[in-house]
């Protein structure tokens, strides 16, 4: 065989039997060999896209995912795509080809230096100089990309080597002396853990991405301990949303009850988070008095940006169920009744005396659904009003961008979910703006008949954008207008062959919204909601997690400092 065939039969000794790609000049021997490969290639129309369908599939699957581009412009397509997975920790791994070997350096045609330019947004990445190093780079690849703190990492293959004769072994041996990531915590480190939660009185559980893998076992810690539990955007469903000791979602967008939580709490427990500056706010004023407990696959996250009091370096699944044998049910009612006080005076809460807005219509999605979907999201306010009024019920089903922010992951995120999850359908909360960044994928959707529920909220502007201006620009509305150029969505989706709908009413939007999700197939709605509405709670750049603004989650009867704690 030659070395396009190898690379396939290497995949598939990994278990691939689904790609996202594109072809091209460069990689044109794999797709040759991909013609009679029993792997399944989902033809994307943008590199980009693959690159968000394959994270997607990872996150929902928990299998690594796999995507192909060729050389040039195929490869730099990639490039938001592999810097959108490595923020948020999604195992994938990219395929792409070059140039001859003879021709790298040269300026040629559809040529790029992809090892160098995707070094920094991958967490490993390979250029195959020998036909027979093929298996052990894949081998190596898939490892080192699901292991320790998953990431994508990139395998540039120049184009003889894909053609050239082949008579290796796929039998090969991972041997990474400098790899090795740390799994099993350490025995002492897990103790002085439990005794800083003991001692607590107002402890809080902070849940971030790497929640996702150990969802069983954050579950089974917190109703052994009673611990209230905060999910991070990352680590919607890692906590059911319906269990009484969820919070919901802190920081910048977070609940008021969250971030009051965090706020006066005496110890943080942090598994599997970054604690990034936007679950932070000013890192001075971000829980104060509390004792940081922090749970880490990656060492590199302990004490970047939060001090860690008792770091804990470990995988989730291993380091949680240990730290659960040394406690028992802790002793904290009073700060639970100062937190029920804070979620009674603080629900979810938006004004209805304007025309449709977004909250209404993400409300009507869960409503309808039960939370019982997979969710993708693109990246603006619709995506913080998911967070808060659409969490799913299940951990690898809210699928969203977080670290990267990349507008026009949602619509491809929602194709590699709808294939990873087959038989369940997707629910894509979007933004007029960022679905546009990646809308040809409605094709994808289309040739595939997937149960995708697009649902546009449709504002006419960059929503996110529009309301920073407002409150801090002095309504100084710099280039956010797109109504004046939208296309029509349904019609747009149907000249894909979509069905599809323009709502602007909310009676409407209560009859079409439940018979969209029983289609089990594409349905696009278009919902022209309201242009001014705001994400409340906020906390303004620069500000801590105590300076928030409430906006409309403003209790009618109250002062914006709330109850006092009394615990």
């Amino acid at each position: 065989m030659n070395g396009a065939e190898a690379l396939l039969k290497a995949l598939e000794r990994q278990g691939v039997d689904l790609v996202f790609g594109h072809p091209g000049g460069a990689i044109l021997p794999v797709y040759d060999a991909l013609y009679d490969s029993p792997i399944k290639h989902v033809l994307v129309r943008h590199e980009q896209a693959g690159a968000h369908a394959a994270d997607a599939y990872y996150r929902a699957s928990g299998r690594v995912g796999v995507c192909f581009a060729t050389s040039g412009p195929g490869a730099t397509n990639l490039v938001t795509g592999l810097a959108t997975a490595q923020m948020d920790s999604s195992a994938v791994v990219a395929v792409t080809g070059n140039v001859a070997s003879s021709l790298i350096g040269t300026d040629a045609f559809q040529e790029a230096d992809v090892y160098g330019i995707t070094g920094p947004v991958t967490k490993h990445n390979y250029l195959i100089k020998n036909v027979e190093d093929i298996p052990r780079v894949v081998a190596e690849a898939f490892h080192i990309a699901a292991t320790g703190r998953p990431g994508p990492v990139l395998i540039d293959v120049p184009k003889d080597i894909q053609q050239a004769e082949f008579r290796g072994s796929f039998e090969v041996e991972i041997d990474l002396p400098g790899y090795r990531p740390t799994v099993v915590g350490h025995a002492r480190q897990v103790r002085k853990a439990a005794e800083a939660i003991r001692a607590a009185e107002r402890p809080v559980m902070m849940v971030g991405g790497g929640g996702q893998v150990a969802s069983e076992e954050v579950l089974a810690f917190a109703r052994k301990t009673g611990i209230p539990v905060i999910t991070t955007l990352m680590g919607i469903g890692a906590f059911p949303a319906g269990e009484r000791q969820a919070l919901g979602m802190p920081g910048m967008h977070g609940t008021v009850t969250a971030n009051r939580a965090i706020t006066h709490c005496d110890l943080i427990l942090g598994a599997g988070l970054r604690f990034d500056d936007r679950v932070t706010g000013k890192i001075s004023r971000f829980a104060p008095n509390a004792t940081v407990v922090h749970i880490d696959i990656d060492p590199a996250e302990i004490s970047k940006l939060v001090k860690a009091h008792v770091p804990v370096v470990g995988d989730l699944r291993d380091v949680l169920p240990r730290l659960g044998e040394e406690l028992e049910p802790l002793a904290i009612d009073a700060w639970w009744e100062q937190i029920e006080a804070w979620k009674g005076m603080y629900p979810e809460r938006y004004k209805k005396d304007k025309p449709l807005v977004s909250q209404e219509v993400i409300q009507l999605l869960r409503e309808a659904s039960g939370g019982d979907v997979v969710v993708t999201t693109e990246v603006g306010q619709h995506q913080m009003f998911a967070a808060r009024l659409f969490p799913t019920t299940r951990p690898r089903s809210f699928i969203t961008s977080g670290g990267l922010g990349t507008m026009g992951f949602g619509l491809p995120a929602a194709v590699g979910a709808a294939f990873a999850r087959h038989d369940e359908t997707v629910v894509c909360v979007a933004g007029d703006g960022s679905v546009q960044m990646n809308i040809q994928e409605l094709a994808t959707v289309y040739k595939h008949q997937l149960p995708i529920v697009i649902a546009i909220l449709n504002n006419g502007v960059l929503g996110m954008v529009r309301q920073w201006q407002e409150m801090f620009s002095a309504e100084r509305y710099s280039e956010i207008y797109l109504a004046d150029s939208n296309p029509d969505f349904a019609k747009l989706a149907e000249a894909y062959g979509i069905e599809s709908y323009n709502i602007f009413d909310r009676e409407t939007a209560r009859e079409l919204v439940p018979q969209a999700l029983a289609r089990k197939k594409p349905v696009l709605l278009n919902f022209f909601v309201y242009e001014a509405e705001k994400v409340f709670p906020m906390i303004p750049a620069g500000a801590g997690v105590d300076e928030m603004m409430l906006g409309d989650q403003e209790p009618d009867e109250v002062t914006a400092d709330g109850p006092e704690v009394t615990a």
